[in-house]
């Protein structure tokens, strides 16, 4: 029972970490330079998963700038907000799913409890 609770905490706190990922690479998406991070997710011991954040080092567009010493070539960054869009509702659902998981572990915790009085 206790093993249920663990699992679904470890699933919130992976799911909030996709979630603060995709808000951070979306708040740095018109960073010049800026490379996207990404969230694996991994069995943990003794049960559960726990969330790694990689960088994703493919280049950005390069654009063409005009400065004082002419065009320079500055690359961009390499978030598509549309991927990104998607990793926050996929954050959401999986948040969404764990508490629910956290929730009935709590009854039937609490209906244990009751009858063993």
């Amino acid at each position: 029972m206790i093993g249920g609770i663990y699992s679904s905490l470890s699933g919130l706190l992976a799911a909030q970490t996709k979630i603060v990922t995709a808000a951070h690479n979306t708040a740095n998406a018109n960073t010049e330079g800026f490379k996207k991070q990404r969230v694996i997710f991994e069995e943990s011991n003794p049960q559960g998963v726990e969330a790694r954040v990689e960088t994703v080092d493919t280049p950005g567009p390069v654009r063409f700038q005009e400065k004082e010493n002419g065009l320079v070539a500055t690359e961009q960054s390499n978030v598509d907000l549309g991927e990104e869009a998607v990793n926050l509702i996929l954050g959401k659902r999986l948040f969404e799913a764990n508490l629910r998981a956290l929730e009935i572990q709590n009854q039937v915790l609490g209906n244990v409890l009751d009858f063993s009085q």
